[in-house]
């Protein structure tokens, strides 16, 4: 089957059962890998969570004209945060370990102490803990979702500009 040919549920369903399967990875690579996630990973979770959602209702709903840029537009907010959060995730991950910052704290202490802007602030910033490079197969995680959430943002565009034919 060609992908491109896909109908717009179809590709919203797919787009879901990726989103799905990725997150389901995040967590076995938690439980069962024993690795923790820094707060910029839990950040790309959100990304994919986000995407989730949209590539359901999307492929449930399956409108037609230009209402198929909503879900579609949703999926792609969530592409674009999971992208930047991505980006930067790998850019702190290049820092010589001179310049890593310090380790900070937990996630859910940063939510019940400070704003949600500065929260967002510290976590942009990094900590050593989002320094630490966990390869699979060969690329480190952050590489491997960047990876994703570009696929799955131009599986949306793609869907939501295609027309059906006739």
């Amino acid at each position: 089957m060609n992908p491109l040919r896909w109908s717009y549920r179809s590709s919203f369903l797919v787009g879901f059962l990726i989103c799905v399967a990725l997150l389901g990875f995040a967590l076995y690579s938690e439980y069962a890998w024993g690795l923790v996630p820094c707060p910029l990973c839990i950040f790309q979770r959100i990304g994919f969570l986000v995407m989730a959602v949209f590539f359901l209702a999307g492929g449930l709903h399956a409108p037609r004209g230009s209402a198929r840029w909503v879900y579609a537009g949703g999926a792609l907010l969530g592409a674009l945060w999971g992208i930047a959060v991505a980006a930067r995730h790998l850019w702190i991950q290049s820092l010589p370990a001179g310049q890593v910052p310090s380790c900070g704290p937990p996630l859910d202490y940063m939510f019940d102490a400070f704003p949600f802007a500065q929260v967002l602030r510290m976590v942009f910033t990094g900590s050593g803990e989002c320094a630490k490079v966990e390869p699979v197969l060969g690329l480190p995680m952050p590489a491997w979702t960047l990876f994703w959430f570009v696929l799955l943002a131009a599986l949306a565009l793609a869907a939501a500009v295609r027309r059906r034919a006739a």
